[in-house]
């Protein structure tokens, strides 16, 4: 990933385990990358409103073309209502 990547986020939901190997918990500020690092850290910008939140990666996804991160449902809520289900970001290392 270069300095930012501006593209289509989302939101996801499930249980069980995800690819680090840690327990899917959807009240945490984590989501999916494809390849950045686990453990790294993201600013992730709504840039129709321009809130911002601080996640931490810890999964692989998402697998839909012109979308980069998947946020857990409480990280999308600080940036839109989970109503919208798909907004456009730009990602940035911390």
């Amino acid at each position: 990933m270069a300095s930012a990547e501006t593209c289509k986020a989302s939101y996801y939901t499930g249980g069980g385990t995800t690819a680090s190997g840690e327990r899917f918990d959807p009240n945490k500020l984590t989501g999916a990358h494809k390849t950045l690092p686990f453990g790294t850290r993201v600013k992730v910008k709504n840039r129709s409103n321009n809130k911002t939140v601080t996640i931490r990666i810890n999964d692989r996804g998402p697998f839909i073309t012109g979308r980069c991160v998947d946020l857990t449902p409480r990280a999308f809520k600080a940036l839109a209502p989970l109503s919208q289900g798909v907004i456009n970001v730009t990602v940035t290392k911390v």
